[in-house]
């Protein structure tokens, strides 16, 4: 069984998305975490299940949103290291690691 553990710097991604969401139209950002949520899920049911795409590092991206969810796998927990738009260069989220 897996745990899902969040980066300091993954919460800071999805508090600006969710308050930019929110400033967009009342209401976007609870679609927008659902949407988190579902993709979440997915990744804590069967990690291993999404692409590797930098180095060690998996993107499982969110539906109906541009972004994606980075995370690594560490023995029994998954850590989210990074929600980040899609156009948005991996040399960003990076040093991160």
């Amino acid at each position: 069984m897996y745990t899902i553990s969040f980066t300091k710097e993954a919460l800071f991604d999805i508090e600006y998305i969710v308050l930019w969401y929110e400033e967009q139209r009342v209401g976007l950002s609870y679609d927008f975490e659902l949407c988190l949520e579902a993709g979440l899920a997915e990744v804590l049911r069967n990690p291993d299940n999404f692409q590797k795409r930098y180095k060690k590092v998996q993107v499982r991206f969110i539906s109906r949103f541009p972004y994606g969810i980075h995370y690594v796998v560490k023995e029994n927990t998954i850590v989210i290291i990074a929600v980040f738009h899609t156009s948005l260069s991996p040399k960003n989220w990076s040093k991160r690691l």
